[in-house]
């Protein structure tokens, strides 16, 4: 059965004559005819009694719901597409680490509800994995996450670098780490740590460098957020392990110190991933360009210009 048997069919049994349905389907009347042919043969009985008159049949009558409900769906669902081509969908989901989502989005997001009032932003911060995961779900449209290859590596995902960061300590201004310059990674097994949740990225990139020294590693509070994490360590003792933007904030606060660890520094890569058929869609392709021009090229110009001095 095709669409324009279909199509055919109503036409017929709406103008109640073959002629008049060649006007409106803008085909010949022998079209017609091998049209609701095809489409009685097919379906096994007589669509119409063929007399001066095209008039229904028992069947035809039967039928003439059925396919007008098929050929609404279809008109309904190209335009559905046609809109969506032409950028007005509805709303964009975005999933992002915590960090992209206190420090570099907020201009993005700014920038993109003036170019696209009409689409509504929805914005959860979550941790790498669980991001991606709802991404692969269909769920959200792009993720901005830290990248995991064993994720990201199947062929419909893309993914864009955006910049990469190095992962440093955050102790109290009391804590006796405060001595080092550059705190060894022996010296930090002998502490507690906060850490993030499961699922999290960061724990996971912490988790793998100490089993590569084989150091103890002790993590005693599992949170999911930098206020928490800032909160935490001020108690005293405790140290966390965080990428160097979600530290930006810290340095203005004299009860808490950052260092950077002694060689090898950890450091994440953080990537943008959507799938290639989203990038299709305008408004995904827009807010992907500007996470680029607005994030990932002015991160990589510093990260330059570092090296470079």
């Amino acid at each position: 059965m095709r669409l324009e048997q279909l199509q055919a069919f109503l036409a017929v049994a709406e103008t109640g004559s073959f002629q008049q349905a060649t006007q409106r389907c803008q085909v010949t009347q022998s079209t017609i005819s091998r049209q609701i042919q095809g489409l009685e043969v097919e379906l096994g009985l007589p669509l119409f009694h063929r007399t001066s008159q095209a008039k229904l049949t028992v069947a035809g009558e039967r039928f003439l719901p059925r396919a007008r409900k098929i050929c609404q769906e279809w008109q309904t669902a190209t335009e559905e597409l046609a809109e969506l081509l032409a950028g007005k969908q509805p709303e964009l989901c975005v999933a992002a680490i915590h960090s992209v989502s206190a420090q570099y989005l907020p201009p993005v997001l700014q920038q993109f509800c003036q170019d696209y009032p009409n689409v509504q932003l929805r914005v959860t911060s979550l941790g790498s994995d669980r991001a991606l995961k709802v991404l692969r779900d269909g769920l959200v449209d792009v993720a901005i996450v830290m990248n995991n290859r064993f994720l990201t590596a199947s062929p419909e995902m893309v993914v864009d670098t955006l910049f990469e960061e190095s992962v440093e300590v955050l102790i109290a201004a009391t804590h006796p780490l405060i001595e080092f310059d550059r705190i060894p990674w022996l010296e930090l097994s002998h502490y507690p740590q906060v850490v993030f949740k499961d699922g999290y990225g960061m724990q996971r990139l912490v988790q793998e460098q100490f089993q590569r020294k084989s150091l103890d590693w002790k993590p005693v509070v599992e949170l999911n957020t930098l206020d928490g994490f800032r909160g935490m360590v001020r108690q005293g003792k405790l140290v966390a392990l965080l990428p160097k933007s979600a530290l930006l904030e810290v340095r203005h606060d004299p009860a808490l110190v950052v260092r950077p660890t002694e060689e090898p520094v950890l450091s994440r890569q953080v990537v943008l991933v959507t799938t290639q058929d989203r990038l299709d869609i305008p408004p995904i392709q827009h807010f992907r360009t500007l996470v680029q021009q607005m994030i990932g090229a002015p991160l990589k110009a510093q990260a330059s210009a570092v090296v470079s001095f």
